[in-house]
């Protein structure tokens, strides 16, 4: 039977795109599929009292240079060339990600997924302008009327709500975070143990 991780992503985060990137190897390593669980980090970040890492760590000597220094390790390891971060950050996400629950009942995530996350994080766009956002949708060939419409929708808005309340009832503070079953991993540096916990439930 094929094992199911659940990955609770935001737009925002740069750690979310570059776990993104990983995923599909580990898809094709394992058999597993990964299924995107959109959530609002902010939201998240309301519901546990966490902050951001420039907010949390900012008065730290040497952490956030260090995250850098790590983030460039993971970029160099596994050859994610086109990632830049995005000279907007912090980048309001609302929109996108009611926009990535309305492409997800429309059955249009993947696509919808693989353009935002692009869009923030290897063009490094403005993705809370209107203009900047609608201007996407329409270079990637999604019915950008129809998604910009859909997320006025009051299903949609209540779907991202219920979404972050239960990520955070299941245990979780961050983005990224995983779920192999019931097994919580945070963070772009545990999937490693995510892949390892994936075989050790496929036995």
């Amino acid at each position: 039977m094929t094992t199911t991780v659940e990955f609770l992503f935001d737009f925002g985060s740069p750690n979310a795109y570059l776990s993104h990137r990983v995923i599909p190897a580990i898809e094709a390593r394992t058999g597993a599929r990964f299924a995107y669980v959109p959530v609002l980090l902010g939201g998240l970040f309301k519901l546990t009292g966490n902050q951001p890492p420039t907010i949390a760590f900012g008065n730290i000597k040497n952490k956030l240079p260090y995250e850098m220094l790590e983030t460039r390790r993971f970029v160099a390891r596994h050859h994610l060339e086109k990632f830049v971060f995005n000279s907007h950050f912090p980048v309001n996400t609302l929109q996108l990600m009611r926009g990535a629950v309305a492409a997800e009942i429309d059955g249009v995530l993947a696509p919808y997924v693989e353009a935002m996350f692009a869009a923030m994080w290897e063009q490094s766009r403005k993705m809370d302008d209107p203009d900047v956002f609608r201007a996407a949708l329409v270079e990637s060939r999604l019915d950008a009327d129809r998604l910009l419409a859909r997320i006025q929708d009051a299903a949609v808005k209540e779907k991202l709500i219920a979404n972050t309340q239960r990520a955070f009832e299941r245990g979780a503070f961050g983005i990224p975070t995983f779920f192999v079953g019931d097994e919580i991993y945070f963070g772009k540096d545990r999937l490693r143990d995510v892949e390892e916990e994936i075989v050790a439930q496929g036995r």
